[in-house]
């Protein structure tokens, strides 16, 4: 049994490390992000092997000069993230001047362990799966690391507001130190604060630690990394198809798709793009982060509606809010690194770029926005309780044919033809905050025609509206042809 004085002891040294734990955990989780979306392309650059690959260069000294980069870059942003802590620390009582050494070193640690963490994992996955699940992997983490930058910032402080007073980390929670965040809060309790025997314990385990990560990754296994150098630019031969292509053939050999994409240059370009959204690194990295807030502002407008009040702006919202989501996803898929292969749909035997774009705009509609529809329609009847809410998805479901063929009409470009410098032009942003601005329209429209009992006659208008603008803008896009090429 734990004493009350060895426990109200503990917990006022809890107390002390509890303030410095929110800024170790935040630099750690931003600097982990930065390192895992970054280190990638550092460490395996397919280029490189043309400039160094024949010049007597240790792949153990190559390394650790990228580890160097890496660590500089890295502790420059920890010490721009750390300078409110750095400032707490000196005017804490039981601080002082002393804080700036103390959590200067523990800034290099914290830094330390995420590159070596960073580096181990990656060199562990090309001992065991290989250079290929390798390259998968790397890409897999720096979308991951977007979007959940990108969720969180949006969706934490909701998360925070709502349910902080319920998180209770206490003393109770001793797991917490098992976490690498209070290794290095202990860190700087011990050498700058109280200096307690359990802040010891904490650094002495974060040194530990951190030594054995940085021992493995830069020397115990540096042979991995050579060898992944080694094979990096080779192409293995006899590869066989994977089962993500069987898998996505056999979907568009089913209905409805099969009905859907009789023509095939239309199912070519649909194919197409959906291999680019799945293998693409530059397409991922740049299609899946930009529609990562889309698909977690429905989560925080539900978050705020009250059941019961008659509220209908939420489901009326995310429908129309929504319904935006492809006009953004064909945007996006207009552009790529390979954009001078699109010269092969010149040489086709296609009058123009119609066919291609209304395959790439399907494949958005059914990877991207039937699912989110299907999520937003879960979480209304979930968080509302009333399955009539789910009548307000229509508007966004109605205006869906009018968005999606938008970004075609307006630029007549197929999928995947345009350099990636022309993906930050001004005028694509305008026009799009122009069709946001229709999309709240349609949402205020839809509450206030449900509110006062013609929101069927709402939907009639809209659809034709919608038939009509869509109508027109395909008819446009069929007749368009290839420009001349003088």
């Amino acid at each position: 049994m734990v004493s009350r004085a060895e426990r109200t002891a503990f917990n006022e040294w809890w107390w002390t490390v509890d303030r410095w734990l929110l800024f170790s955990f935040m630099t750690l989780m931003f600097l982990g992000m930065f390192v895992a979306a970054s280190s990638g392309e550092v460490l395996f650059n397919r280029d490189e092997a043309d400039i160094l690959g024949h010049r007597p260069v240790r792949p153990q000294a190559l390394l650790r000069a990228k580890v160097r980069v890496l660590m500089g870059v890295s502790l420059w942003l920890a010490a721009a993230l750390n300078l409110a802590a750095f400032a707490v620390g000196v005017s804490a009582p039981d601080g002082g001047w002393r804080f700036l050494p103390a959590h200067a070193a523990s800034l290099l640690l914290e830094t330390l362990f995420c590159v070596g963490g960073v580096v181990l994992t990656y060199q562990l996955c090309l001992r065991w799966f290989g250079r290929q699940r390798l390259e998968g992997l790397m890409t897999g983490a720096q979308v991951l690391v977007a979007i959940a930058a990108v969720i969180g910032g949006q969706l934490v402080p909701q998360l925070m507001i709502r349910y902080g007073h319920q998180l209770n980390l206490t003393a109770d929670r001793w797991w917490i130190t098992l976490l690498p965040p209070a290794w290095f809060a202990g860190f700087d309790d011990a050498l700058a604060g109280r200096g307690g025997r359990s802040s010891w314990i904490l650094a002495a385990m974060g040194v530990a630690l951190t030594g054995v990560v940085v021992w493995l990754a830069f020397e115990r296994l540096a042979g991995d990394y050579e060898t992944g150098l080694q094979t990096l630019s080779e192409r293995p031969a006899g590869i066989r198809p994977r089962m993500g292509r069987r898998w996505i053939r056999l979907f568009t050999e089913a209905p409805p798709l099969r009905w859907w994409l009789r023509n095939p240059v239309s199912k070519a370009a649909f194919l197409l793009t959906t291999a680019y959204l799945i293998r693409d690194r530059d397409v991922k990295l740049r299609v899946y982060p930009a529609l990562a807030p889309m698909l977690i502002l429905p989560v925080i407008i539900l978050m705020q509606h009250r059941p019961g009040e008659g509220d209908s702006f939420g489901p009326s919202f995310i429908g129309s809010y929504l319904g935006v989501l492809p006009l953004m996803g064909v945007e996006l898929l207009e552009f790529s690194q390979q954009w001078q292969a699109a010269d092969v749909f010149r040489a086709a035997p296609i009058p123009g770029p119609a066919a291609l774009c209304h395959g790439a705009r399907r494949a958005v509609i059914c990877l991207f926005t039937a699912p989110a529809f299907v999520l937003a329609a879960l979480l209304v009847l979930g968080m509302t309780q009333d399955p009539s809410q789910l009548l307000l998805l229509l508007p966004g479901i109605l205006a869906l044919p009018a968005y999606a063929i938008f970004p075609n009409w307006r630029s007549l470009t197929p999928p995947l033809s345009r350099p990636t410098e022309e993906a930050k032009a001004a005028g694509r942003a305008l026009g799009t905050m122009v069709v946001m601005i229709g999309a709240l329209l349609i949402a205020g429209l839809a509450m206030w025609s449900w509110k006062n009992g013609w929101f069927v006659w709402m939907l009639v208008g809209e659809g034709f509206v919608v038939l009509a603008a869509y109508a027109a803008m395909r008819d446009s896009l069929s007749r368009a042809h290839w420009p001349n090429s003088d």
